[in-house]
C-alpha cells in the first residue's frame, strides 16, 4: 500500500470554496485541463478538447449545493488546486479536480486525493468515491488506477453539442466511472 504524505507535509490547507473565490477556481480548472498554459502541466485535455472546462455558473452552482463541497486547497495563502465532493447516498463523488500546472508532479494530487477521501468519509460515512473520466485519458486513469480506482467499463456519453463541456476534437468520447472503496 502506497504511504502519502500529510497536507502538512506540503504546506497545504483545506478549507469549504466560498462565492468569493468562484473566478479564481474556474481560472484554476482552465489552466489545468485547456488551452496552452495546461500544457505544463500533464493533465492537459488540449489535444482532445477545445473551449471552456467550467464556467462561474457551474462552480458556483457547486459552492452552493447543499450536498456538494467544493475542496479549496491552499498554500502560503494561495489556491493551487480544488476537488468536488458530492454526497451521493452510499458514495461520494469525486470531480472538478485540479491542480495548477506548475505543481503538478510533486506528489499534491496524491495527497489532495487522500485528503478528500478521508473527508468523504468523515463528513458522509460513506464506502465508496465514484468518479468520471473520458474513456481515452489512458495517463490519467493509469495515475487514479495507482491511487486504488477501479474501471468499471460503465460508460455514459459525452455531451457532444453542449460547448459548457467544451468543444471535442475527435467523435469517439464518453465518460467512465471509475470506483474505490473506502475503508
Amino acid at each position: 500500500m502506497e504511504t502519502v504524505a500529510s497536507p502538512a507535509a506540503f504546506g497545504l490547507t483545506f478549507r469549504d470554496a466560498t462565492d468569493a473565490d468562484v473566478d479564481t477556481l474556474v481560472a484554476l480548472v482552465e489552466s489545468a485541463y485547456r488551452g496552452d498554459s495546461s500544457r505544463a502541466g500533464w493533465t492537459t485535455e488540449a489535444d482532445i478538447l477545445e473551449g471552456q472546462r467550467t464556467d462561474p455558473d457551474g462552480v458556483r452552482a457547486v459552492v452552493e449545493s447543499p450536498d456538494s463541497r467544493l475542496l479549496t486547497v491552499e498554500r502560503d495563502g494561495e489556491i493551487v488546486a480544488c476537488c468536488q465532493l458530492e454526497h451521493r447516498g452510499a458514495h461520494a463523488y469525486f470531480g472538478m479536480f485540479a491542480v495548477s500546472p506548475a505543481l503538478q508532479g510533486a506528489g499534491l494530487g496524491k495527497v489532495i486525493i487522500a485528503e478528500a477521501e478521508r473527508q468523504a468519509r468523515a463528513s458522509w460515512d460513506v464506502r465508496e468515491m465514484h468518479m468520471t473520466v473520458i474513456s481515452v485519458r489512458d495517463d490519467l486513469i493509469a495515475w487514479y488506477e495507482r491511487r486504488g480506482y477501479r474501471r468499471t467499463g460503465r460508460m455514459t456519453p459525452f455531451p457532444y453539442g453542449d460547448e459548457r463541456f467544451g468543444i471535442p476534437q475527435r467523435d469517439d468520447l464518453q465518460f467512465e466511472l471509475l470506483v474505490k472503496e473506502l475503508v
